[in-house]
């Protein structure tokens, strides 16, 4: 009888042995699912233990990484951070450890988006039956909305707004409270109906925004100048700014728009950092210098690692995956097989892809 067909004693220490154990008096030799204990005893496969070893040079760069990118964070300056709200933006000035916060725009702005959003709001309370409903479950929301409209209309000569604005916001609340009444009146609401509300308040939305307009731009443009000269001009050329906003407001966001009037011209493209979230973060202040921290050592980080490649620098500078053009091409090559010649920068198939097709006619 071999080794193999022999029972190995209790305790025996061979670990490479694969003869059966003999368990001492009253224990119970149960049997063990192959397969679950294959999963469970995962660092005795030499091929687990190899690819965690590799794994680890990764999550040990990516711990250390986000290590230097948490301390950065309370060494920028100077940055100006910008969470867009309701009241047309809060702004937040970090220079030389101290933190400056503020809302830079009158009352003006938001008076005027409230009344042009009455549209809007009613919008929301029909929206769910304008296919046509036999419920009149809207009708007390809406009423509801038209006692809020009929409070406005009654408290706005108070509010003491330009005399332009108030004859417009006027307009947009009497509309409003007539389409409810009118709506309620005939038990259901329809696209058409809604649609000549709307279209008549236009022309008033229109100058509710441009009073919005101009009390954003008065407001940010009296704190960008103050902050100019508190940075001074030296440091305002290396001046950040972060702004924060919900995606569908990202593209010509309002405050971006403004802000860049006031940075350095050379470095506006690199230093104006647009980013759109789903909601705005609790934290929003946290959020955007976390992602400057990672923005700003991504700059230094790109011209080290790449210095023979600087479209690759440039990309793990920016926006694009490092991935991205390696992907396109592999996708869009017909010889995606092979690998790229040392020295090609990746662009074999765009150089030589035509001489390789003919070739292969």
């Amino acid at each position: 009888m071999n080794h193999m067909e022999k029972q190995c004693p209790v305790g025996h220490n061979n670990k490479h042995c694969s003869g059966s154990e003999v368990y001492p008096e009253g224990y119970r030799n149960g049997e063990i699912d192959p397969h679950d204990l294959e999963m469970v005893a995962y660092w005795s496969d030499s091929k687990v233990r190899a690819r965690n070893a590799i794994f680890q040079v990764d999550s040990e760069m990516r711990r250390n990484y986000a290590d230097l990118k948490a301390e950065l964070i309370d060494h920028l300056t100077p940055v100006i951070v910008v969470n867009n709200d309701p009241k047309g933006g809060e702004y937040t000035l970090i220079y030389k450890g101290k933190i400056e916060t503020l809302q830079p725009v009158s009352e003006i702005f938001e008076m005027a988006k409230s009344i042009a959003h009455v549209p809007l709001g009613i919008f929301s309370i029909i929206a769910p039956y304008l296919k046509g409903s036999d419920t009149d479950a809207w009708i007390a929301k809406l009423e509801e909305f038209s006692n809020t409209l009929r409070t406005a209309r009654a408290e706005l000569k108070s509010s003491e707004i330009p005399e332009e604005l108030e004859r417009s916001c006027a307009r947009i609340l009497d509309s409003g409270i007539r389409f409810i009444e009118k709506s309620v009146d005939m038990g259901y609401v329809s696209i058409r109906s809604f649609e000549m509300f709307s279209g008549s308040v236009y022309d008033c939305i229109r100058t509710n925004m441009w009073y919005a307009s101009e009390a954003q731009i008065t407001g940010v443009s009296k704190t960008m100048k103050r902050w100019r000269k508190k940075v001074g001009d030296q440091n305002w050329q290396d001046l950040y700014v972060v702004v924060l906003s919900i995606w569908t407001t990202s593209v010509l966001n309002q405050n971006s728009i403004i802000v860049r009037e006031f940075m350095d011209s050379r470095a506006v493209d690199t230093h104006l950092i647009d980013i759109p979230t789903a909601e705005t973060p609790d934290d929003y202040l946290y959020v955007a210098l976390d992602n400057l921290a990672r923005i700003v050592q991504d700059n230094v980080a790109a011209e080290m690692v790449f210095p023979t490649d600087q479209e690759i620098a440039d990309a793990l500078k920016g926006t694009e995956d490092l991935l991205s053009d390696t992907i396109i091409q592999q996708l869009h090559c017909p010889f995606q097989g092979e690998r790229y010649p040392a020295g090609s920068n990746g662009s074999s198939c765009s150089q030589g892809g035509d001489e390789l097709v003919r070739s292969s006619r």
